[in-house]
């Protein structure tokens, strides 16, 4: 602002006015502090703004898995138009499934002072975000929840989507059934691993070990598991994908395995409706997850101090075909 005023010839009160669009500035005097500033390329720090003026920052932090992957791309759409509402922008990390990313880019956010802090855990140890909130900052953990320690939690239900899968090819003749996951300690994939044992329990199933393959999802590793359980005398007649990604994977191996089994995959995924047969899914409202996060996460800015919730949303089975093909 110094060299703005001496380029200008007015004082630093008159550079302030201007760029805060403050009236009582002469327009010709406005139009020289402009010019200055066009010329030497300023620009207001907003943070240091704000911390003198103790206001909000006018951002929030948003940690996913991976903003490559389709769904987190939906949940982030979601969460910024949340985030606009509200005259807020949103600042988003990808922690690559790795703990101690998902730790440092959470506490990154915190650093820049974000108003407020959305949370897909990558792990399981939270407790590195307790001074964090004590200091004043609200954190609202969505699609798993925080591992160690009691905060506001928005799902999905991972366990009755599953149970409903199962159900589902069960009623079309199904008997041997396999489970495509991902890694075990990742709360998604765990329960819907727990849903795929109890649904076999209630559609009179034996659970068998061996028709399950839970592994990080990658194309290997599901072309792996689909000459194991999808292929031979003894393989499975339906499967059911455990997200999005493993079932873009299992419908890349599946294209010259014959006879094709029945799939049914948890999570949509886009032109899953066009492929022939069309996927059926347990499908959510992936938007309806990231604004129920914000909004929650909002309340708490704005205020709210009730005990940390837990909103649990539904899930919907979508017959298209792929799930209603017989043994």
């Amino acid at each position: 602002m110094n060299d703005v005023a001496r380029l200008a010839g007015v004082s630093i009160k008159t550079v302030s006015r201007v760029v805060n669009d403050e009236p009582a500035v002469h327009p010709e005097t406005a139009q020289r502090v402009l010019a200055a500033i066009d010329q030497l390329g300023f620009r207001r720090n907003l943070g240091a703004r704000n911390l003198r003026r103790g206001s909000s920052t006018g951002t929030i932090g948003l940690v996913v898995e991976d903003v490559g992957n389709p769904f987190y791309s939906e949940l982030n759409r979601a969460v910024e138009k949340v985030a606009t509402s509200f005259g807020r922008h949103v600042l988003t990390g990808s922690s690559d499934e790795n703990a101690d990313h998902e730790r440092e880019l959470a506490l990154e956010f915190c650093a820049r002072r974000v108003d407020g802090l959305l949370v897909v855990p990558a792990g399981t140890q939270h407790g590195y975000l307790v001074p964090e909130m004590r200091a004043g900052t609200p954190v609202v953990f969505l699609d798993r929840p925080a591992g160690d320690i009691v905060a506001d939690t928005v799902l999905v239900d991972n366990l009755g989507g599953t149970i409903e899968a199962v159900a589902h090819l069960a009623r079309h003749g199904h008997q041997r059934i396999a489970f495509l996951g991902d890694r075990p300690d990742i709360f998604t994939a765990s329960e819907r691993l727990r849903g795929f044992r109890e649904g076999c329990v209630r559609a009179g199933l034996r659970y068998e070990e061996r028709l399950t393959a839970l592994r990080t999802p990658t194309r290997e590793n599901v072309a792996d598991a689909v000459r194991r359980l999808l292929t031979g005398p003894e393989r499975a007649t339906a499967v059911i994908a455990g997200n999005n990604r493993i079932a873009v994977y299992l419908l890349r191996a599946l294209a010259h395995v014959s006879p094709r089994p029945a799939l049914v995959s948890f999570d949509d995924f886009e032109l899953a409706d066009l492929l022939d047969p069309p996927v059926t899914v347990i499908g959510h409202d992936v938007g309806r997850l990231g604004v129920a996060a914000a909004e929650l996460l909002f309340a708490r800015i704005h205020g709210e101090d009730s005990p940390p919730r837990k909103v649990v949303l539904p899930v919907h089975l979508v017959p298209r075909g792929s799930g209603e093909v017989a043994p």
